[in-house]
Order: structure tokens, then C-alpha cells, then sequence
């Protein structure tokens, strides 16, 4: 959780936090970067308890899989990054020593810096092209088997939050490919160089990685992890639901009740906390994500009904009204919706009617095709699920 974002076509008018009002357009991610970012909402982290007094942290509770070693030179301590530290041990009860300890092994990563940046002007958006890279044979397969094997927590998250079983599922796959693609960057150094190396040319996102690096450093003392062990994706985010450091602080859920919340290999972890997440951002029980609609012909009422973007703004009555023909069950739809528009690069755009459910999915990931896709492979489980027999 989220609190990124690996947005491969943002939406439109979306820049600010949670998310979700969060940030400019990102880059055009592969799915193999599978970075989910979550929204800036979670910068905005809850208190912290302060720490005892405790030897510094073992290892990670929950590292990655896989550790690669850094090759760029580390930060070391210059005033920016001495400064921070002193600012964090005050604001948390923290040990200065330790916290300068740990920002002096992070190293700065150019690929970091270099992924964080907008797709090229001009870059064409394709849903048709984005969606295929989801909703295909093998991911499809591998949600069935996640719903398979985690199906009591799934039932429990929907009991409990009102989410169902396909949304959780459907975002797990498009984050991380149910954990096949959880990042390879050491998450120490993903947030260190993106809080004190921001690129240049674009609109700058130090302080909220910042944030999320004071985050991170805080948990890490309090839960006893070695912070360069942590692995994710280049903007930090971790686990099979790519939760930044201060999602995970403020939605995270230890569902299981081991006494940790694990959200690399408990699968009751996971769910409990995509559906929580879901559930604080306003998710609806019961109500759609979408409807059919066909737009008004350009002009000023098409211009109108998309003008608030992925923001559910209009009634149903209202949109008809300005020349969209919606189906039975999205005239029947009590509740704002949007007028969402999918680019199809030079073919016709797609369209949609987004309910409140929709923004609470793009709340995870401000993009209106970040989505769709989630949304299209929760349909494509289910429907797989169905055909062969659910256990």
C-alpha cells in the first residue's frame, strides 16, 4: 500500500496524496517492477510510541527473499542528512548514533532516481495494452490458487470490512504477481536517495520521502529490524501488497495474532490489510465499481462530465442529463459517479462510470488504469475460480 504508486498511466488530474492526491504522473511501469505504491495519504503517519531503552535492532523480522549488495558509494552524513536524523530522534525518542548508523549505509541509486521520473511527453496511453499485461493465462491462474489458499482470511476480511474476496485478490496480483515480483532495490536506499537526491525536473516529492523514510526508521528500531535488509521497489514500498512504510504503520493488520504483522509471507497478514486499507478509504459493501456508459459526443457537456477526472461527482440523473446513455443498473445507481476515460492509443478511448468503489481502488494507486486492471483481473479470478470448482 500501499502508499505509492507505480503508476504506469496515471490519471489525468491526479497529483497529490491518499493517496491518493498525491503525485504527478509517474512512470510507465513493466509489470515486473510491480511497485504499488500506495498514496501520500499514508504520509501522513500516526504517532509513534517511544523507544526503550534496547539495543540497537537485530535482523529483519520479514527481510526479502533475496539481498543484492549496493555498488554506488553510501550517503554518509552530510548536514541534510544529520539534520534529519536529529529531527527524527527527537521527534520519536530515538537514539541520534543509531539513526546516523543506519542513514550511512544507504546508498544512492541512479536507477532509483531514474524510474521515479515521468514517461516521455508524448508518451501514448494504451488501457487495451496495459490490461494485457495482467489479465493473461498465468497471473490469472496464480489468483486462483492465492484465493484457494487463503480463502478463510479472505472470507473473514469480507465479513469484517465488507471488501470482497476478488478486489483483495485482484490487487495482490497486480501489485506483485502474488509475491513473484515484490522489487530488488534495498529499501533503505530507494528512500534515502529519493528524500536527499530528489531528481530534478519534476515536481519535487523529497519531503514525502522523507516521510516515508522517517517511517520506516522509526518501525525499524521498534520491531528489531536490520533496515538495509528490507528489500522493494524503487519507491519503497514492500511486501505482496507494496505497502510503504508508513501505510504499513497506519492500515497494516496483524491478522493472524502471531504478534507480528508480516506482510511477506502471511497470507492472513495480507489480506486482513489490503481489505482494512480499502475499508479506511471509504469502500462500499455491496456497491459496484463501475457501470457501462457510452459518453456525450464531444463538446461541452463530454468536457464537463470529465473535467473531475476519477472523482465521483455526478448523479446519475445528472450524467444523463448531459448526454451520457447509461445502462439499467447505472440509472438505477444512488451515488455520485465519474465519467472515467481509458485511452486506447490511437484507437477509441474506453469509458466507464466509476462509483465510489472505483476511487477506493485508486486510492491504492492514483490511476484510473491502475483500476481497471485490478477490477478486470478480480472479475477474470472469480470467473476462473468458478469454472473450476472453488475448494
Amino acid at each position: 500500500m500501499p502508499l505509492f504508486f507505480c503508476t504506469a498511466f496515471p490519471a489525468k488530474a491526479h497529483i497529490a496524496p491518499p493517496a491518493l492526491a498525491l503525485v504527478a504522473a509517474l512512470l510507465l511501469c513493466t509489470a515486473a517492477q510491480a511497485t504499488r505504491a500506495n498514496p501520500p495519504a499514508a504520509a501522513t503517519k500516526p504517532a509513534q510510541t517511544a523507544a526503550p531503552a534496547a539495543a540497537p535492532p537485530r535482523a529483519a523480522a520479514a527481510p526479502n527473499r533475496r539481498t543484492a549488495q549496493p555498488t554506488s558509494p553510501a550517503f554518509g552524513t552530510p548536514d541534510v542528512v544529520r539534520s534529519f536524523a536529529a529531527d527524527v530522534a527527537q521527534r520519536h525518542a530515538l537514539p541520534e548514533a543509531w539513526l546516523l548508523r543506519q542513514l550511512s549505509q544507504a546508498r544512492r541509486v541512479q536507477r532509483v532516481r531514474e524510474l521515479i521520473m515521468p514517461p516521455p511527453v508524448g508518451t501514448a496511453k494504451n488501457w487495451a495494452a496495459y490490461r494485457a499485461r495482467f489479465i493473461e493465462p498465468e497471473r490469472i491462474a496464480a489468483g486462483v490458487a492465492f484465493w484457494n489458499s487463503a480463502q478463510a482470511w479472505l472470507s473473514q476480511a469480507e465479513q469484517r470490512w465488507g471488501v470482497p474476496p476478488e478486489i483483495v485478490v485482484g490487487i495482490i496480483g497486480v501489485e506483485t504477481f502474488y509475491g513473484r515480483v515484490m522489487g530488488n532495490f534495498r529499501v533503505i536506499d530507494a528512500l534515502a536517495t529519493l528524500a536527499f537526491d530528489f531528481p530534478p525536473g519534476r515536481r519535487d516529492r523529497s519531503e514525502f520521502f522523507r516521510s516515508e523514510l522517517e517511517a520506516l526508521l522509526v518501525a525499524s528500531y521498534h520491531e528489531k529490524w536490520v533496515p538495509h535488509s528490507l528489500m522493494g521497489s524503487y519507491a519503497g514500498a514492500t511486501g505482496l501488497p507494496q505497502f510503504m512504510p508508513s501505510s504499513r504503520t497506519r492500515w497494516a493488520l496483524d491478522m493472524d495474532g502471531d504478534g507480528r504483522i508480516n506482510l511477506h509471507t502471511s497470507k492472513a497478514d495480507v489480506v486482513g490489510s489490503v481489505a482494512h486499507y480499502l475499508a479506511s478509504f471509504g469502500w462500499q459493501q455491496g456497491m459496484p465499481t463501475h457501470h457501462t456508459v457510452t459518453p456525450p459526443p464531444p463538446g461541452p457537456d463530454r468536457v464537463a462530465l470529465l473535467a473531475p477526472d476519477i472523482l465521483p461527482s455526478f448523479s446519475a440523473e445528472q450524467m444523463v442529463q448531459r448526454g451520457a446513455v447509461l445502462d439499467a443498473a447505472g440509472r438505477a445507481h444512488v451515488g455520485p459517479m465519474a465519467l472515467v476515460e481509458l485511452e486506447n492509443g490511437d484507437a477509441p478511448p474506453s469509458y466507464v462510470a466509476g462509483t465510489q468503489n472505483f476511487y477506493t481502488v485508486t486510492r491504492y494507486n492514483w490511476s484510473s488504469y491502475y483500476a481497471m486492471a485490478v477490477i478486470d483481473l478480480a472479475e477474470a479470478v472469480a470467473a476462473a475460480r468458478q469454472r473450476s470448482g472453488p475448494r
